[in-house]
């Protein structure tokens, strides 16, 4: 396997408060654009499908490397390694972030496929808009993507926008949070149990 550097979001400094009024919304409230879904079957503390409207206008290569793993299982079984309240939930590592096996290293790998070029768009990382994780390189993006549980505009311009959440972001706001004292980071993480492409 390649050596990854630690495709990371944010520090726990940047995370924001959820706004209220969406705190037990279905849906992003981002009007399904009718593209391929990502669809993910949630598994742990929290069980329940999150339905991905994918953006594969904004961001065609990262939306094809997302449904190319989802395709060949390589989702299935990671954790979400990253949790912050109020901020975001990521997942994805592919390399490391299996359940059941050593997952201290999660956040640190990706696939076997070569980095992604930066797809950076004018879409704003508002609930509900799933982005791709990447190092600071902005050329670094492989497999992992995170999920926001509430708007950060500091993000946009600055990572890839893949797709929205339209249905399940009352599970999303219910996986298990990390500690804010360690980047989010989670013990016994919830994870995905499986995730399939709808065309």
């Amino acid at each position: 396997m390649r050596n990854f550097t630690r495709r990371t979001v944010l520090a726990a400094a940047l995370a924001l408060a959820a706004p209220a009024a969406f705190a037990n919304s279905d849906s992003s409230g981002v009007a399904d654009t009718g593209g391929p879904k990502l669809v993910l079957e949630i598994g742990g503390s929290t069980t329940g499908k999150v339905v991905i409207d994918l953006l594969p206008d904004v961001a065609p290569k990262a939306v094809e490397r997302l449904e190319t793993l989802a395709k060949d299982g390589k989702y299935d079984g990671v954790v979400f390694h990253r949790v912050i309240d109020g901020f975001m939930a990521q997942t994805g590592d592919v390399q490391f972030g299996k359940k059941g096996g050593d997952t201290s290293m999660a956040g640190m790998g990706g696939s076997d496929l070569p980095d992604l070029p930066a797809e950076f768009s004018n879409r704003s990382f508002q609930r509900g808009i799933v982005g791709m994780a990447r190092s600071s390189d902005p050329n670094s993006a492989n497999s992992q993507f995170f999920i926001m549980f509430a708007p950060a505009p500091n993000l946009d311009g600055q990572y890839t926008v893949v797709g929205h959440v339209v249905s399940g972001m009352n599970v999303v706001d219910k996986i298990k949070k990390g500690d804010a004292a360690k980047n989010g980071l989670v013990e016994d993480p919830d994870f995905i149990a499986s995730a399939t492409v709808e065309e």
